[in-house]
């Protein structure tokens, strides 16, 4: 082991690398030179690579790591993406980008403590198939992680049991380092969905995996914004589902249809109140509910189903008139078939509304998902990190 490692060393900056460390950014200009020097203190005698994979940052994330790439001698790497986001693909095409033996992923935000690293190649070398750092086991540590945090990654890693067989003490981390040969058996099986690639990795897995759990102190971030927000929960979600139903049903759809769930509830509530309450006729209750559900499925599906295609300002608008145009075509339908079923003074006036409404999702799903959000074919489906 001394002498492979000796040999590595030896190298040269240009010789191939024994280790990728993909990183994931969003607006972490400020940390990535940082991180850089922690990696080449702690990997000193390891023929390393880091790859920086940046969502098109607007603090000039990409054009940094450029800068360190440049003087790097070839040990600093950087993928730039136009046009899609998310933790969980930018691992994966960090890792396809790389042909190292091992793969480590890890944040940019200096939370994961990168001095466990060796010890977690050591572990593969030695035969583990993935090694985690674990803020659960013996000698880890959640560091100043605020207690509602930590009560929400307990019960995260409870329904993680749902799709993961193994037992783990922190399926949620996304520090984790695993065997080239494991990525590429499990790669194109990975969801699309979530933050969460660890989880992913374990449930695409067609056998146990040999895993070993490594003790770390979760750090506080010096630098930058969390990219935490409300829509983590709501993937996480979908990435279980996913794992669970997905070979059957698109979770993109599901997704759809759950936002679909709330229009249709919008409708019937607009519905209910011109027709029952102003005592307007039918069809223009059902005209003025379909318009507002229509645009509160816009709105929605632009922010959860589409999350990672989300369209902002002026795409925004242009997208809400193809969405507009699209639909006020199913809405037609919508109509007439609910005035069709529609009769005077029927108690299952509400039947009718229904009815329509479902006509008019179907159709919106079809055509808005090739018009207005253009959605592209997923290459490697994915998911990722904490």
């Amino acid at each position: 082991m001394d002498s492979q490692r000796e040999h590595h060393a030896g190298a040269g900056a240009f010789g191939a690398a024994e280790l990728s460390v993909v990183v994931p950014t969003y607006n972490e200009a400020e940390n990535v030179p940082l991180l850089v020097e922690k990696l080449n203190t702690v990997l000193a005698g390891i023929d390393w690579e880091v790859i920086f994979v940046d969502d098109d940052s607007r603090d000039g994330t990409a054009t940094v790591a450029r800068g360190l790439a440049a003087s790097s001698g070839g040990r600093v790497r950087v993928v730039q993406r136009i046009g899609r986001r998310g933790l969980s693909s930018a691992c994966v095409e960090g890792a396809l980008a790389s042909s190292a033996p091992y793969i480590a992923v890890m944040d940019g935000d200096l939370q994961h403590d990168e001095r466990i690293l060796p010890n977690m190649l050591k572990a593969l070398q030695d035969g583990a198939e993935i090694a985690v750092g674990s803020r659960f086991v013996p000698g880890g540590d959640v560091g100043e992680f605020a207690a509602n945090r930590i009560k929400i990654s307990r019960a995260g890693a409870q329904l993680a049991k749902l799709v993961v067989k193994q037992e783990l003490s922190d399926p949620m981390s996304g520090f984790f380092m695993l065997r080239r040969d494991v990525f590429e058996r499990v790669v194109r099986n990975l969801s699309a969905t979530g933050f969460k690639i660890l989880l992913d990795i374990f449930a695409s897995a067609p056998q146990p995996l040999k895993a070993v759990e490594l003790p770390y102190t979760f750090g506080s971030r010096i630098k930058g914004e969390s990219k935490l927000d409300t829509m983590v929960a709501w993937e996480y979600a979908m990435l279980l589902l996913d794992k669970m139903v997905g070979s059957y049903v698109p979770v993109r759809f599901l997704m759809y249809l759950g936002v679909g769930t709330f229009g249709l509830g919008v409708h019937f509530l607009v519905l209910w109140f011109t027709y029952k309450a102003q005592h307007l006729s039918f069809a223009l209750a059902q005209t003025i509910a379909t318009v507002i559900a229509m645009m509160f499925n816009y709105w929605l599906n632009n922010i959860v189903t589409y999350r990672d295609q989300r369209l902002k300002g002026i795409r925004f608008v242009y997208g809400f008139f193809s969405f507009a145009i699209i639909c006020s075509i199913g809405a037609l339908s919508n109509i007439g078939v609910a005035s069709a079923l529609f009769m005077e003074d029927s108690q299952a006036w509400w039947v009718a509304g229904i009815l329509g409404g479902l006509l008019g999702s179907v159709w919106n799903y079809a055509m808005t998902s090739v018009f207005t959000w253009r959605v592209k074919p997923a290459a490697p489906k994915v998911a990722a990190a904490e």
